[in-house]
């Protein structure tokens, strides 16, 4: 049997990374930070907040095909956790984080402050690829 520090470093982050897989899955995390949503209003709030940005992230909303599969594989991950209330003809379905979604989210503040930090040069580094 091996333990946690037996995973090479490089394995761990490749583990990590794959969870964050998908262009709205940070976006998506990011809405349940503040608390359980229901479907719709979550939908709302990531096209909402990309809309406040200019749609620098992503280029058109977020459709609910892609935003169930972005749900779908977070809970199967076990980033968030899924309920519904009502009956079958008025059913509403919640979504919040668990606590190891709320862990990874804190363990990405530090990639975000490195990124802001290192906006204008990663910016250029991207262009510098485009050539």
């Amino acid at each position: 049997m091996t333990s946690d520090w037996d995973v090479p470093y490089r394995q761990s982050l490749h583990e990590a990374l794959a969870m964050l897989n998908g262009q709205w899955t940070v976006a998506m995390l990011s809405s349940l930070a503040l608390g359980e949503r229901r479907y719709t209003d979550l939908k709302a709030e990531v096209n909402e907040a990309e809309a406040r940005v200019g749609w620098v992230s992503h280029p058109k909303p977020v459709t609910p095909k892609v935003l169930g599969s972005t749900l779908k594989r977070a809970q199967e991950n076990g980033l968030i956790a899924r309920r519904s209330e009502g009956d079958q003809m008025g059913n509403s379905v919640w979504y919040r984080l668990t606590p190891k979604g709320k862990e990874l989210l804190r363990a990405l503040r530090p990639l975000a402050s490195w990124a802001q930090q290192n906006r204008d040069s990663l910016k250029a580094d991207t262009s510098d690829d485009d050539m």
